[in-house]
């Protein structure tokens, strides 16, 4: 069985689709990190300058000695693994954050990613979150779920988050304008642009707890399971 998880940023895809796995025994992948991890790379070796410009050469040649890889810390936390190196926190920062709808714009960055994706599913149950889910990595999902939420909320549980972090400098409104910038970023472009799936069931969780969502939803996957 495959469920595919997309919408904006904070909304809780990951927490929806960490609980899922692991109350379901799937396989989690978040393909978000993924993205982020390529971001990491680039920052750290100055593949983008002054005016956010990349240098598409020399991440094309990186690719393929990427490794992605997924884990859970003793509280059920997800670890983002890239090349055997925990990189979590790092991959989670304002900075990082300001260049990955750039990253996953690039047609070579989505393809590549997205063909790691699709082998990661090959013959298993599969809990997958991110933008394009539905509608590219997994079209023919058993359940596609769309989650959205009130832009100011989103910007709250993305501070407390970057606050959780280490970073203690950024304010809510640098937080709430590169949120907006990521899904206008992400929605426009042409290579895989964030859309909801026609046959995506629509999840608003403003004013849902964590808890509400999860048993709604675990509720349609029990559905599916025939369970």
């Amino acid at each position: 069985m495959i469920i595919a998880i997309d919408g904006y940023s904070s909304t809780g895809k990951s927490s929806l689709a960490k609980k899922l796995a692991v109350h379901f025994g799937f396989l989690y992948v978040d393909s978000g990190a993924m993205y982020r991890m390529v971001a990491l790379t680039v920052l750290r070796e100055g593949w983008v300058n002054d005016k956010n410009e990349l240098n598409d050469e020399l991440i094309k040649k990186r690719l393929p000695v990427m490794h992605f890889a997924f884990d859970q810390d003793l509280d059920g936390n997800n670890i983002s693994i890239l090349n055997g190196e925990l990189v979590e926190l790092d991959i989670r920062t304002m900075e990082v954050n300001s260049i990955v709808s750039k990253i996953s714009s690039l047609p070579f960055v989505r393809s590549q990613l997205v063909s790691q994706q699709q082998k990661m599913a090959h013959g298993k149950n599969i809990v997958m979150d991110g933008r394009d889910i539905g509608t590219k990595v997994f079209p023919n999902a058993d359940l596609k779920l769309f989650m959205k939420a009130d832009d100011d909320i989103r910007a709250k549980r993305r501070l407390k988050d970057l606050r959780s972090n280490g970073d203690i400098n950024v304010t809510i409104d640098e937080v709430r304008a590169n949120l907006i910038q990521r899904d206008r970023d992400d929605e426009s472009r042409e290579n895989s642009p964030l859309i909801k799936a026609k046959d995506a069931i629509i999840i608003d969780n403003s004013n849902q707890t964590p808890d509400q969502v999860f048993g709604f939803v675990s509720k349609l996957v029990n559905q599916r399971l025939n369970i």
